[in-house]
């Protein structure tokens, strides 16, 4: 069953890169036990763009099957992830492969890239000086980058400085299913990226295990949140989609509608003025 897009109340549609979206999840495509089960999964999420490893070991499975078969391009904008590159000049050429792979397709993400440039293979950490060097380099040849990095506050106004077209700090390590574990450290991103410019797109990128993570992020103010693994691992990633899928609405409601402040003693839900009170004698 398709998942019909439909704005929810207060939910409104955001921008990237000078395009309009109207859901706030952005799924990636990896991991998942077949390609027909990612094929419900993203449906079930009802992301409109969606993530693709572009090097060319990763496009053909073991079975001869084409991962871009199984996804309706006229649907989905492609966002081509440079996932597995430790270096910047790794990444601008396998950046450049996904435009060439995408042009050929017709597919509007053909000058978009989700940029990771890693550290090291144990922790899956960006490398910063990597990251800043290929987002320059990918921003003069063209590319709307949008970059994976660290909750670090500096970092990521370098990298809106270096013209990223959204920065997305991570919640946690990638794949493991923390959740948001520096909270304070978000919202100081989504205050310095934001400062003067509060329409600038903020998703937040990694780390995800459940939907009350994607609420988390989302209630903190992130415009978005991007995630892989999550659904891709769940037991029943299909349902899981369609958690997220939610999730993302309810944070984002949340977020608007304005949370109460957090007290240390009680507050009664009903006044004490005119309580019936049990007198003895009476």
């Amino acid at each position: 069953m398709s998942v019909t897009h439909t704005t929810e109340p207060g939910v409104s549609a955001f921008r990237i890169a000078g395009r309009e979206f109207t859901s706030r999840l952005i799924v990636g495509t990896g991991k998942y036990r077949d390609y027909p089960t990612m094929q419900r999964a993203l449906d079930a999420s009802g992301a409109e763009v969606v993530t693709v490893a572009v090097r060319r070991e990763r496009l053909v499975n073991e079975r001869g099957e084409s991962l871009l078969d199984f996804i309706d391009t006229s649907r989905y904008t492609i966002l081509p992830n440079t996932a597995g590159c430790f270096s910047a000049e790794d990444a601008v050429r396998v950046s450049r492969l996904g435009r060439e792979i995408l042009d050929q397709i017709g597919n509007p993400g053909a000058s978009w890239v989700k940029l990771e440039v890693l550290g090291d293979k144990k922790t899956l950490l960006p490398d910063p000086v990597g990251t800043l060097e290929a987002c320059e380099q990918l921003v003069k040849d063209g590319f709307h980058v949008l970059c994976y990095t660290s909750d670090d506050p500096i970092m990521a106004r370098r990298l809106k400085e270096a013209g990223a077209a959204s920065v997305m700090p991570a919640g946690s390590p990638i794949g493991s299913g923390q959740g948001v574990l520096n909270r304070n450290n978000i919202v100081l991103c989504l205050e310095t990226l934001k400062q003067n410019d509060p329409e600038y797109p903020v998703i937040v990128d990694a780390g995800v295990g459940c939907a009350s993570d994607v609420s988390v992020a989302m209630e903190l103010g992130a415009d978005g949140v991007l995630l892989n693994t999550a659904i891709a691992h769940a037991t029943d990633a299909v349902m899981m989609a369609h958690a997220m899928r939610h999730a993302t609405i309810a944070g984002r409601q949340s977020y608007l509608a304005g949370r109460i402040p957090k007290r240390l003693h009680a507050t009664a839900s009903s006044p004490w003025e005119g309580v019936i009170s049990y007198i003895p004698g009476e």
